[in-house]
C-alpha cells in the first residue's frame, strides 16, 4: 500500500478541487520519509514504463510527472482574453475562470503563483485584460496591475433614491431611465426574496425595489441589460445582509421584520449626515414607533413628505418652506406626521453603516433628533424641554427661521 498517494490521471488540469481562500495557505502534510518515498516511486513507475511499452513510455511518463510538477507555462502568453474576478472569488474560483479562459495551464499554477505573492490578497472585483498561455505567476501580476483593469464603472452614493439611481445608470449606460422603472416593477424577478416584503406591523404596502439597490461602485458589462444592472445591485444587497446577517438579528435581537429594519435603516441614511448617527436615529425611531415612547406612535418625518415629492417628480423642501397642508396631507402614503408607524417602503437606499445601526441601536430614551448646525450635527431629546431646547439652538445656528422661531 502506497501512503497519501492519488495519482488520478482522469482529473482535470484544474487542479484542486476543494476551495482555496484568497491568503491561505494549504500545506500537505504526510508521514516521516513520505515524500522521498513518493518520488523514488515515481521514478521506478518511470522505468518501468520506459522498459516496458517502448515509444508509447514518454506519454505514460509525461502523465506521471505532470502529477508532482504543477502545469504552468513558461511564456508571457499571446493575444488577449477578457476575465472578471467576482465579489466572493477565492483563489480557486479566479484560477478556474483563468483555466477556462485559456489564460493559465492549470488552476493549480495559479494558486501557488498566488500564494507565493503576498500582495495577491489585494486583488479588486472587477474585469481585467490579459494575454492567453501566460505564466500563472504572470498572470497574477496582471491581476494586481491598475492599468490590466477595465474600468467602466458607476458609483451609486449611499441614500440615493431609486429614480435618481436610473438616472445615474441612464447616463452611464444611455439605456433609457424608462426601461430601469420597467425593470423594476417585479423586485422578486430581480432576485428580492419573497420573504422579504413581509411585515410585523400588520401595514400594507407596494413591493418596491426601493432599499433594495445597494449603493456601491459596479463594473457595468458591456451590453448588460435594465434587468441584468439592477439584478447585480439586488445580488450585492444580499451578500451585504447575509454577511452582517440582517435577517436573522432583526427578527431574534430587535424582534421586527427584516424589511422594517430595512425601513428603519433608509430612515437613517436620509436623515442623518454623519454616519456615527445611524444608530442612534434607529434608537428614536423605535422609541418612537415599538416602544410607546409618544402617544400617536408617529415618526414625524419630513423626509418621508419630500421622498413622495421626488417620486410625483417635484422638488424636494426644506423644513421651513413645508406647508401645514403638505405636512399634513393625508393622501401622502409617506404622511408619518399624522400616521402611526414606519413608511409602507423604505425612503431611501441604505449604505452598509445604516444598515448596521438598525440592528446595533445603542440604549437611550431619545423620541427626538434634529440637526441642529449647518455643518449637519444632530442633537437628541427624550423630552418636551429638550425639544425646546434643541429648537433654540437650531434657531439660533440659522438653521431654522420663521414662525418656529418667534
Amino acid at each position: 500500500m502506497i501512503d497519501d498517494l492519488d495519482l488520478g490521471f482522469e482529473e482535470s488540469e484544474r487542479g484542486e478541487k476543494g476551495r482555496h481562500r484568497r491568503g491561505a495557505v494549504r500545506k500537505r502534510q504526510g508521514k516521516s520519509g513520505g515524500g522521498r518515498g513518493k518520488t523514488i516511486f515515481a521514478l521506478l513507475m518511470a522505468l518501468v514504463l520506459l522498459g516496458g511499452i517502448g515509444g508509447g513510455a514518454y506519454i505514460g511518463f509525461d502523465r506521471i510527472r505532470n502529477h508532482f510538477v504543477t502545469p504552468d507555462y513558461s511564456g508571457p502568453g499571446t493575444g488577449e482574453a477578457l476575465v472578471e474576478v467576482k465579489a466572493g472569488d477565492t483563489l480557486t474560483d479566479i484560477g478556474n475562470t483563468l483555466y477556462d479562459a485559456g489564460v493559465v495551464k492549470s488552476t493549480k499554477a495559479f494558486i501557488e503563483a498566488a500564494d507565493a505573492n503576498s500582495r495577491s490578497k489585494n486583488i479588486q472585483v472587477g474585469r481585467y485584460k490579459v494575454r492567453k498561455q501566460m505564466k500563472a505567476a504572470d498572470a497574477v501580476n496582471l491581476l494586481l496591475d491598475p492599468k490590466s483593469r477595465v474600468v467602466n464603472g458607476v458609483t451609486i452614493p449611499e441614500g440615493t433614491i431609486s429614480l435618481n439611481i436610473y438616472a445615474i445608470l441612464s447616463k452611464q449606460t444611455k439605456i433609457p431611465v424608462a426601461e430601469f422603472k420597467e425593470a423594476a416593477k417585479d423586485p422578486v424577478k430581480l432576485g428580492v426574496p419573497a420573504f422579504w416584503f413581509n411585515r410585523q406591523d400588520g401595514k400594507k404596502g407596494p413591493k418596491s425595489i426601493e432599499g433594495f439597490l445597494y449603493p456601491a461602485t459596479y463594473e457595468i458589462p458591456p451590453k448588460a441589460t435594465a434587468e441584468q444592472i439592477l439584478s447585480m445591485m439586488v445580488d450585492e444587497f444580499l451578500r451585504v445582509t447575509k454577511e452582517i446577517d440582517f435577517v436573522d438579528k432583526a427578527q431574534k435581537e430587535r424582534n421586527i421584520s427584516p424589511y422594517e429594519a430595512l425601513i428603519t435603516a433608509s430612515i437613517a441614511q436620509a436623515e442623518s449626515v454623519d454616519p456615527k448617527d445611524f444608530p442612534k436615529v434607529s434608537r428614536v425611531i423605535y422609541n418612537r414607533v415599538y416602544a410607546g415612547k409618544i402617544g400617536c406612535k408617529c415618526l414625524g418625518i419630513d423626509s418621508g413628505i419630500n421622498y413622495w415629492f421626488r417620486l410625483q417628480g417635484k422638488d424636494p423642501k426644506d423644513s421651513n418652506d413645508l406647508l401645514q397642508s403638505e405636512i399634513n396631507d393625508l393622501k401622502n402614503p409617506y404622511n408619518t406626521h399624522n400616521v402611526a408607524g414606519l413608511p409602507i417602503t423604505p425612503i431611501s437606499n441604505p449604505g452598509e453603516g445604516a444598515l448596521k445601526g438598525a440592528l446595533n441601536p445603542p440604549p437611550g430614551d431619545w423620541i427626538f433628533f434634529m440637526t441642529i448646525d449647518k455643518k449637519g450635527t444632530m442633537g437628541y431629546g427624550s423630552n418636551d424641554a429638550e425639544y425646546r431646547r434643541l429648537i433654540k439652538t437650531m434657531c439660533d445656528n440659522k438653521v431654522l427661521t420663521g414662525t418656529n422661531c418667534a
